[in-house]
This record gives C-alpha cells, sequence and structure tokens, in this order.
C-alpha cells in the first residue's frame, strides 16, 4: 500500500514537474510572440522612419528646383535688363553722333558761306535744329533718310539763294535810267 502511495505521489510529482515544463514552454513561446511583435512594430517604425525621410528628402529636391528655376528667371530678367541699358546706350550714342555730324556740317556750311549767308544759314539751321529735335522724338528710326533729304534741301536752297545774290548783284549793277 506504502509503494503504491509512493509511486502515486511519484507520479504527481512527474505529472507536476511536465506542467511545469510545459507552463515554462507555453511562457517562453509568449515571450518570443511579443519579441517577434515588438521586432515587426520596430520594422514597420523604421520603414516609417525611411518613407518620412524620402517624403522630406523630396520636399528637399522640390525646394531647391524652385529655387534654381527662380534663380534662372532671375538672371534671364537680369539679362535682358542689361540688353535694354546697353541697347539704350548704343541708341543715345548714335543720337550724340548724329547730333555731332549735323554740329560738323553746320561748322563746314559757315565756313563756306559769307557772313551774311552765315547769319541766314544760322537761323535756318537753329530752324532746322528744332525741326530736327521735334522729327528725331517721333522719327527715330527714319532719322538717317531725312537728314539726307535736309543736305539735298539745303543745298537747293544755297542755290537759290546764291541765284537770288547774282540777280541782285545784277540789278545793281544794270545802269539806272
Amino acid at each position: 500500500e506504502r509503494e503504491r502511495e509512493t509511486e502515486k505521489e511519484r507520479e504527481t510529482e512527474k505529472e507536476r514537474e511536465r506542467e511545469t515544463e510545459r507552463e515554462t514552454e507555453r511562457q517562453t513561446e509568449r515571450e518570443r510572440d511579443r519579441e517577434r511583435q515588438r521586432e515587426r512594430q520596430r520594422e514597420r517604425d523604421r520603414q516609417r522612419e525611411r518613407q518620412t525621410e524620402r517624403q522630406r528628402e523630396k520636399d528637399r529636391e522640390r525646394e531647391r528646383q524652385r529655387e534654381r528655376e527662380t534663380e534662372r528667371l532671375t538672371e534671364r530678367e537680369r539679362q535682358r535688363e542689361r540688353q535694354r541699358e546697353r541697347e539704350t546706350e548704343r541708341e543715345r550714342e548714335r543720337d550724340r553722333e548724329r547730333d555731332r555730324e549735323r554740329d560738323r556740317e553746320r561748322d563746314r556750311d559757315r565756313e563756306r558761306q559769307g557772313e551774311r549767308e552765315t547769319e541766314r544759314e544760322t537761323e535756318r539751321d537753329r530752324e532746322r535744329q528744332r525741326k530736327t529735335e521735334r522729327e528725331t522724338e517721333r522719327e527715330t528710326e527714319r532719322e538717317t533718310d531725312r537728314e539726307t533729304d535736309r543736305e539735298t534741301e539745303t543745298e537747293r536752297e544755297r542755290q537759290r539763294e546764291r541765284e537770288k545774290d547774282r540777280e541782285r548783284e545784277t540789278e545793281r549793277e544794270r545802269p539806272r535810267d
């Protein structure tokens, strides 16, 4: 009887040990599950972080792109402005050269004329100068052609004046009755 009792106790003890082992196993398995869970969570977090970083990089790239585009536009505008300034300066220089040429032509005319003719020519030059200035404002592009026309007209005018002078001279030389 005692032997059976002892045997039974040993059986019970073994059963408890097996149960303890199974519990330990289950515990270990649960711990592994939790660890796998945590690892999956960490992986998801890392993916989110990488995704966020990629998004930030895209945003930074778009911003750099916008800055480069703005800089290109600004540079093109500066180039256009410099071009306009150069064109304006060339136009001013052409105007100054035309003015100098008119001055030189007037000087040559004065040298070729007598004093009375010079005075009349000076007045005509002043009038032509005023007229030219008004015309220049309206017709800068056609100034060269007009200048040629004015020079031709000036020569004709001189010719007429010389003819009138000769006629007056001839009149003076005729004997009076």
